[in-house]
């Protein structure tokens, strides 16, 4: 009977463990602004008529929709930022080249997937944004640099006039949000890393870490953005059961799902379909 009783008490105590390593930032006043908002992922983008991906032309009709967007930020090496998803260039560019290693005025001569549209500058997107629909802003971290893209995207958007919020993969972005930006609202991103093995460069205890979001209470994410396909994830379900954190899914493909998720309380990231501009 002893011997049952520590196993109980040492179950609830890994019990009671797991849910604060899970908790999350709660209840930031900021949230209602975004809610309520379908985002367009990288813009509304439709190559078969001519709008790349995270191009000027997709963002300008997500504006003129009506919808929000999400759009990728990377650190180049004269200190800029660009709007572009893949550090490797050869898909969207079909040039075998880092954006990381390229600077602002290399840009013109990058353009995307065989169009006139060019990779773009952040501050160029804010402008197109400002006073209008929200932003969801991810951070790709790319060689240690999750500090120093943090602060050059907190410097770009320090006085800017727009409703955003910023999320990553990387736990460190959020960690730097929280320790130097707390008014920030902040999201980790995650997928089941176990399952899917696209990210090859993730150890497998990194792994179980990011899928089971076993990084929140260090963090403190005021929302979580999760692939929707693997949204049944007992950490999730229970973040949302204890906590009621916010969730963003990602990257919806079809009215149908879409709908489903919003009566389940989830801010929408679409692409592929043209939905209302209002959300759930």
């Amino acid at each position: 009977m002893k011997t049952l009783t520590k196993i109980g008490a040492a179950c609830v105590g890994g019990a009671g463990a797991y849910g604060l390593l899970i908790k999350p930032r709660r209840n930031h006043p900021g949230w209602s602004a975004l809610s309520g908002v379908r985002y367009a992922h990288r813009g509304l983008h439709d190559r078969e008529q001519g709008v790349p991906e995270n191009s000027m032309a997709a963002f300008r009709r997500a504006v003129e929709h009506g919808f929000g967007a999400e759009l990728d930020v990377h650190l180049m090496a004269d200190g800029a930022l660009a709007v572009v998803h893949d550090s490797d260039l050869t898909r969207v560019c079909g040039r075998q080249v880092c954006i990381e290693d390229l600077t602002a005025g290399d840009l013109p001569d990058y353009p995307l997937m065989g169009t006139e549209e060019a990779i773009p500058l952040l501050e160029d997107v804010l402008a197109l944004f400002e006073g209008r629909t929200p932003l969801i802003i991810e951070l790709k971290v790319e060689r240690g640099n999750a500090f120093a893209l943090t602060d050059a995207v907190m410097a770009r958007l320090a006085g800017w006039r727009g409703i955003y919020c910023v999320e990553s993969f990387h736990p460190g972005v959020l960690l730097r949000l929280r320790r130097r930006y707390p008014d920030v609202i902040r999201g980790q991103l995650s997928e089941d890393f176990l399952k899917n093995r696209e990210v090859a460069n993730l150890s497998l205890p990194a792994r179980f870490v990011l899928t089971n979001l076993l990084t929140s209470a260090a963090t403190g994410p005021d929302f979580i953005a999760y692939k929707w396909q693997d949204r049944d994830n007992s950490s999730l379900r229970l973040m949302k059961k204890l906590y009621h954190v916010h969730e963003a899914a990602w990257t919806v493909r079809d009215r149908e799902t879409m709908e489903l998720l919003e009566r389940e309380g989830a801010l929408i990231i679409f692409e592929g379909f043209l939905p209302d501009a209002g959300g759930g």
